[in-house]
């Protein structure tokens, strides 16, 4: 936007929301930038019915728009190609709708996942979103980042218990999907396309969540071993066992000695740092508890653990927040760092574990890991301080060699968090996914002028 379209077009967005919630001063703008863009202007709607007549504002202006909350997961994606309006949706912070009975909830997007746990909590109930930046990050930008959570082992992603969602399609006009309660059978499941979508589809204003019931008592079982071979044996002895704890992880020595050593009061736990450790969370009565880590103890010896540890209440919330905020903190253990997220089969997943850690070793890059649910591996490079165009050629080594195993090994990479700078050159190499043709397609039904987020993804949309 020009400054003259800029000022004609704030008067526009001004009797909508009010002038102290149009903001176009270089200060307040410059909090929105997403990989060095910044937005030309800032609107934060009270309600839906604004954020409704400020999209279709931004439609017949051409002007692209951005929705956002605390602005935790902006940096997650590629630059977006355009960006003039940032819509802040935090002004959107009430519970539409609870019913502790019926354990559904209806919360309008702009709250804090932090204060909707608190008052889920005066209920004895929680929703099990815990993901990254969990202090800070509202709802919608939680389910728009698609970060998640160390409890899907058990409780699933967000989309398993997201039952319902109103927004604001690309036309502007206010759309809903699902309902509030949890047998809801009408219509198609569009809301569950907003997962993971980066606000390139629509506009959230308010999510529906079944809720659950918080358990008597939240215990851990923590066991070490020698290498990652008996760790998978471990979590595959664990998988093929009538138990269902509600965490699996397994963490790599050089993220305990990150991340494990320093921290109050998980350090009191002694962990063998030169060691693979998983950590398995599980809940119920304290009879219930108490049987899940006498079963852990005997499948740990049996595929010989080298220590193994009971953990508490308190102490396994400490742990839980550390591994619920790994990505990040692994995106911030060095300056040039970068975060990947692989998926693949269980029964692959000792290949390309081990395929990761030689390609590091050999591109000279100090790395650590952590396994999610026997699927999923976040995987961190750690340059150390150095020349810039040196870890370059290391990182891009790497990616060479973690392409080369396409054909080979079937997962699905992403990078989650690296330097602005490179993700262009993190574009170009990556591979085009096959349901590009589908995924565009459903961008143009959600948003059929383009007006979302464009760019955020590979393919250019």
């Amino acid at each position: 936007m020009s400054s003259a379209l800029t000022s004609s077009i704030a008067s526009r967005f001004e009797n909508i929301v009010g002038s102290a919630f149009v903001q176009t001063e270089a200060d307040a703008v410059a909090d929105y930038g997403v990989d060095g863009l910044l937005p030309s202007a800032v609107v934060l709607p009270a309600n839906a019915e604004q954020a409704a007549e400020i999209v279709k504002i931004a439609v017949r202006e051409k002007f692209a728009v951005i929705p956002c909350g605390a602005r935790t997961s902006l940096s997650i994606g590629l630059a977006p190609s355009r960006y003039d309006v940032a819509l802040d949706m935090t002004r959107l912070q009430g519970i539409a709708h609870y019913d502790p009975g019926d354990l559904t909830i209806s919360v309008d997007a702009g709250m804090r996942l932090s204060e909707l746990a608190r008052i889920l909590a005066e209920k004895n109930q929680f929703l099990p979103l815990v993901v990254p930046f969990f202090e800070n990050a509202t709802i919608a930008g939680a389910i728009a980042s698609g970060l998640d959570s160390p409890l899907r082992h058990f409780y699933g992603t967000a989309r398993d218990f997201l039952i319902g969602a109103e927004f604001v399609d690309g036309t502007g006009a206010l759309a809903k999907s699902g309902g509030r309660v949890v047998k809801n059978v009408t219509g198609y499941d569009f809301h569950k396309l907003l997962t993971g979508s980066l606000g390139s589809l629509a506009v959230i204003t308010r999510l529906n969540f079944r809720t659950y019931p918080v358990q008597p008592s939240r215990r851990g079982f923590l066991a070490s071993f020698a290498d990652e071979i008996h760790a998978l044996a471990f979590i595959r002895e664990l998988a093929d066992s009538p138990l269902t704890p509600t965490l699996v992880e397994a963490i790599s020595p050089e993220f305990a000695k990150l991340f494990l050593e320093e921290k109050s009061p998980v350090a009191s736990l002694r962990l063998d740092l030169q060691a693979w450790t998983v950590c398995v969370g599980f809940e119920g009565s304290s009879e219930v508890c108490e049987r899940y880590a006498r079963d852990l103890g005997r499948l740990a010896r049996m595929a010989s653990t080298q220590d193994a540890i009971s953990v508490h209440d308190s102490q396994f919330l400490s742990l839980l927040e550390i591994l619920r905020e790994a990505p990040v903190s692994m995106s911030r253990a060095a300056s040039l760092s970068v975060v990947l997220r692989l998926a693949t089969l269980p029964g692959r997943l000792a290949d390309l574990l081990r395929a990761l850690r030689s390609f590091a070793s050999s591109s000279w890059i100090p790395s650590a890991a952590l396994i999610r649910s026997g699927s999923i591996v976040y995987f961190a490079l750690l340059p150390r301080e150095g020349d810039e165009k040196t870890v370059t050629k290391q990182i891009a080594y790497f990616c060479k060699s973690v392409d080369s195993l396409h054909g080979q090994l079937e997962f699905n990479a992403s990078v989650l968090f690296c330097p602005r700078e490179w993700k262009s050159g993190f574009e170009y190499k990556a591979q085009v996914p096959e349901s590009l043709d589908l995924q565009r397609r459903v961008k143009k039904a959600f948003d059929p002028n383009g007006t979302f987020a464009s760019g955020r993804f590979v393919g250019g949309f």
